[in-house]
């Protein structure tokens, strides 16, 4: 019989982590769950708990873990629990575990996915935080410690599939494609009115409240090409945006001899996260549903710099290298909690961030610490440009 894959889901009641447990469900005798690690919602953490019987899961704070610990279905089950940066590392690197589905939102997923890393653990990357803001140690560390590295963003999932078989050496441009949002067509004069309930409403996707955010600036674009260059080792002239509103070809590659290659499937994170979890295979079991091609109209467009600046930005960071992509991505962090707030209007978002930008001194990143000094340096310098 076949060795079962240990799996260890970290950001496991978040929309990417419970899709993971579905494939896994889908899949019983296949993957094996030894450790989740979540944040405040124990209700279901709970329930992940004792459907899928972990080794090992980690919390956000010391409450919730009590919180946890006094549970007594979860206690008979023998379940050891962890809190904080310390608990997620642990359940990254777990004993057992064969693949980290690294899924914690933000920077904070940065550091468990590190140490995943440096334990020898194959990487199902969907914290795309990781590589915007320590792109240059993460790779490295890849490299220096033999492990794969399987994209999970659809994007970057989609380029990693175009790929193979394929000379890296060929590739003339990557092509991603951006859905534009829920206000691709809006008149850019009631951009500035928008409301976060607004912003909340993708067409597409359904997914986190910061990623969903991030989409409608198109700054979550920004990051993936940031993230496409760490990936696939090209230059920045090479990575290049579409508009492309169905969000069914989810990212093409061109090679020098003219030929685009692309990666058409539904809108449903299931498929990616199932070919990270089953590469170099791929699993019929993935819970998506097929695409039907008949009738459909499939749309590309240019994205336009005045009704999403944000992406512009990534290119400046990306080009000014780093850690500059680090303070982006710190600062976006801190305007889109205050944009939810009601504290900054949607427009005041990119305008922030560029102030943020433009005053920092990029170094190079040598250290995990210069990426930890960049982050908290950008977080109060944009906490104090929203005040």
């Amino acid at each position: 019989m076949k060795k079962q894959k240990g799996i260890a889901v970290l950001g496991s009641t978040g929309s990417i982590g419970t899709s993971t447990l579905d494939v896994v469900r889908a899949n019983k005798g296949r993957f094996k769950v030894v450790t989740l690690a979540a944040g405040k919602n124990i209700a279901l953490l709970k329930k992940q708990i004792r459907e899928f019987a972990p080794h090992f899961v980690s919390v956000t704070d010391e409450k919730s873990a009590e919180a946890l610990s006094s549970d007594k279905s979860v206690k008979s089950l023998g379940v050891d629990i962890g809190f904080g940066t310390e608990g997620a590392k642990i359940a990254a690197a777990y004993k057992g575990v064969d693949m980290t589905v690294s899924a914690i939102v933000g920077f904070a997923g940065l550091i468990p996915t590190l140490h995943a890393i440096k334990a020898g653990k194959d990487i199902a990357l969907a914290n795309k935080e990781a590589l915007v803001a320590a792109g240059p140690l993460v790779m490295n560390e890849v490299k220096r410690r033999g492990v794969s590295l399987i994209p999970v963003d659809s994007e970057h999932s989609a380029v990693f599939q175009c790929l193979k078989g394929h000379d890296t050496a060929e590739i003339e441009r990557i092509i991603l494609t951006a859905s534009g949002g829920p206000f691709l067509r809006a008149p850019l004069s009631k951009l500035k009115s928008v409301t976060p309930g607004q912003a909340l409403k993708h067409p597409n996707w359904e997914m986190g409240r910061r990623i969903t955010i991030d989409s409608a600036t198109m700054m979550n674009k920004g990051f993936e090409v940031i993230e496409a260059k760490w990936l696939f080792g090209v230059q920045n002239d090479k990575i290049d945006v579409v508009v492309h509103p169905e969000s069914i070809v989810h990212s093409m590659v061109e090679y020098v001899d003219g030929s685009v290659v692309a990666q058409l499937s539904t809108s449903d994170m299931r498929g990616p996260i199932s070919y990270a979890l089953g590469f170099p295979g791929r699993i019929g079991k993935n819970c998506t549903p097929r695409l039907e091609l008949g009738g459909r109209r499939l749309e590309f467009l240019t994205p336009e710099k005045r009704r999403f600046p944000c992406l512009t930005l990534a290119y400046e960071a990306l080009e000014i290298g780093g850690t500059a992509p680090a303070v982006l991505n710190a600062a976006d962090e801190v305007c889109v909690e205050a944009f939810l707030k009601k504290e900054i209007g949607f427009m005041d978002i990119a305008r922030i961030l560029a102030m943020v930008l433009g005053a920092h001194r990029a170094k190079t990143i040598k250290t995990l610490d210069d990426v930890l000094d960049a982050d908290m340096w950008a977080r109060d310098k944009a906490a104090s440009l929203v005040k």
